[in-house]
């Protein structure tokens, strides 16, 4: 029976030996497997965060081109307004200068001492006039430009806002 129990030792040796070094096998091809898995994964997250990258880099050039373009056409609206306003002032200088002159046009030379009187009355009255009309009138030239430069500054804050939010067409 020595001989036996020898033999059935040595055989369930072999066989433990056997099957863990199957077990052993297993394993490492399981985590070959795994970690080959993993390197993909990690491969596939680098090339999506490249991706995701170069694509935020794009939207922002095309936010910040389009912002650009919105400020050179609120500039130019702005030069065109200011071109207008010159010439609305050269206008009311001009009609201002017609006053004035009618203005003192009202008294004339006469040799009734009452009509000189009323005449002078009249000239001072339209003076008065003028002077008012004129500073109305600018006071109005300088609201039209600060409604022109707020009408300008919104329009393009509403084309930036409509540009930046909507999605590349």
């Amino acid at each position: 029976m020595n001989g036996l129990a020898a033999r059935f030792l040595a055989f369930a040796m072999l066989e433990i030996t056997l099957g863990y070094g199957a077990y052993k096998f297993g394993r490492t091809l399981t985590d070959a497997e795994w970690q080959a898995r993993w390197a993909e994964q990690g491969e596939f997250q680098a090339r999506a965060r490249t991706a995701a990258e170069l694509s935020a880099r794009i939207e922002e050039q095309r936010r910040q081109a389009a912002i650009n373009q919105v400020g050179r056409d609120a500039r130019v609206q702005n030069q065109v307004a200011a071109i207008d306003a010159t010439g609305a002032n050269a206008a009311g200088e001009r009609l201002h200068v017609a006053v004035a002159k009618l203005a003192i046009g009202v008294g004339g030379c006469t040799a009734d001492t009452d009509a000189a009187r009323r005449s002078q009355t009249a000239t001072r009255a339209a003076m008065v006039l003028s002077n008012l009309f004129q500073r109305a009138d600018d006071r109005a030239g300088e609201l039209a430009k600060a409604y022109d430069a707020a009408r300008i500054a919104g329009q393009a804050c509403e084309v930036a806002f409509d540009r930046l939010t909507k999605s590349r067409s």
